[in-house]
């Protein structure tokens, strides 16, 4: 997967149509979910996108510190379903991690995390912090990551 970052205003409008897809399909449709994805966030975040044969099958944005949480934050965290299986969210994480240590020149991060990816995000040396929420009628738990 080739990675791409770009700002909200860099974004093409083919690639800003592929990424609301992409996060349709899996947050709205997927997980039966009926929610707001358009928020008026993406404006200020940085857009963190991965490609596979000229197809956007992977996203995140990432928030510096103040625009989201006190930390830098990563959210919409995607992998289309047909590409799960493949490893590509753990190089979208490192990706998107790097992403905030280079754009924000931070390590401290913090998600809002679904509870059943714990482990995932675990892997990537995020810890629990708090009890666990209701997002959107979704269980979900907060989750920082500090300098290692």
């Amino acid at each position: 997967m080739n990675f791409q970052i770009k700002t909200f205003q860099e974004l093409t409008t083919t690639e800003l149509y592929a990424i609301l897809q992409l996060r349709s399909e899996v947050f709205v449709v997927e997980q039966d979910c009926v929610y707001q994805d358009v928020d008026g966030k993406d404006q200020k975040s940085l857009h963190v996108f991965g490609f596979k044969n000229d197809k956007i099958i992977g996203y995140t944005r990432i928030f510096k510190p103040g625009d989201y949480f006190d930390n830098a934050s990563i959210g919409r965290v995607v992998i289309a379903a047909s590409e799960r299986k493949y490893g590509f969210g753990h190089d979208l994480m490192k990706a998107s991690i790097k992403a905030v240590e280079t754009y924000f020149k931070v390590d401290e991060i913090t998600i809002s995390a679904q509870k059943y990816l714990k482990k995932f995000y675990e892997s990537h040396h995020f810890i629990q912090v708090g009890a666990e929420y209701l997002e959107d009628g979704i269980p979900h738990i907060r989750m920082d990551r500090d300098a290692i």
